[in-house]
């Protein structure tokens, strides 16, 4: 049986309130006063709990800053191409989906859960090799968002993203050439923003399989912006275009 661990009052929080059939343990600090909606949770639902030091939970956390919390959890099987075609079909002409090519920062990963989530976006797709992972960091990054929007894992992006295409979602990638601008797109139909990685941006087959490229304009002197920035952007220009109140 996988086990994983979360960290941080809002990830192990939402967990707690969305998933309790698959937490498994819980670790609280001290501040009973700060941690008692979450002991009472977890008892509630018949969790087990222990009262663990700093030093104890730090190390459960792998390092990440913990807010006093970590719950060990078993996660879900990750949801493959067969179940991104279903919420292709179930979302039907308000689908939304962020694509990120080879972003590697778990934090990074993290916040543009949240932002997903915030938007109301249908799916994250992730490439299972050279991408960040739903890891305990990426989890607390998303301060509860990774039970809201899933996470689908595909072999191969560019080929996920031709197979998108051929299902009538129209595939738009965030490039700093791109040859129209965020708000020029036409953002109204079934939609993946693919977003580009820390390093090199979008690789060259992801670019190819992008019905177009959309640039975010910049007025100052910096060229780019954090991948979780520009996924937050075109994200809720995407709201104001299909009339979000």
């Amino acid at each position: 049986m996988k086990r994983e661990r979360a960290c941080g009052i809002n990830a192990v929080g939402s967990l707690l309130e969305n998933h309790p059939e698959q937490v498994i343990q819980l670790w609280l600090g001290s501040d009973r006063a700060r941690l008692e909606s979450l002991r009472q949770l977890a008892q509630r639902f018949g969790i087990p709990t222990q009262t663990a030091q700093d030093t104890t939970l730090g190390r459960l956390a792998g390092g990440e800053p913990h807010q006093g919390v970590v719950a060990e959890f078993q996660p879900p099987e990750p949801i493959g191409e067969a179940g991104l075609d279903d919420l292709v079909e179930q979302a039907g002409e308000r689908l939304l989906l962020v694509a990120l090519d080879q972003v590697q920062d778990p934090h990074n990963l993290g916040a543009c859960l949240r932002s997903a989530a915030a938007a109301g976006a249908d799916g994250l797709i992730i490439p299972r090799s050279r991408s960040a992972g739903l890891t305990a960091a990426a989890r607390r990054a998303a301060a509860g968002a990774a039970e809201y929007v899933p996470v689908i894992e595909v072999a191969n992006l560019s080929r996920t993203l031709q197979h998108l295409r051929k299902q009538g979602v129209w595939c738009i990638g965030l490039a700093g050439e791109g040859e129209v601008s965020i708000w020029q797109a036409d953002l109204s139909g079934p939609l993946a923003l693919v977003m580009g990685g820390e390093e090199a941006g979008l690789r060259r087959l992801t670019r190819e399989r992008c019905d177009t490229l959309a640039r975010i304009p910049m007025a100052g002197r910096i060229e780019s912006l954090n991948v979780s920035v520009a996924t937050g952007i075109a994200l809720f220009e995407t709201l104001r275009q299909r009339g979000a109140q």
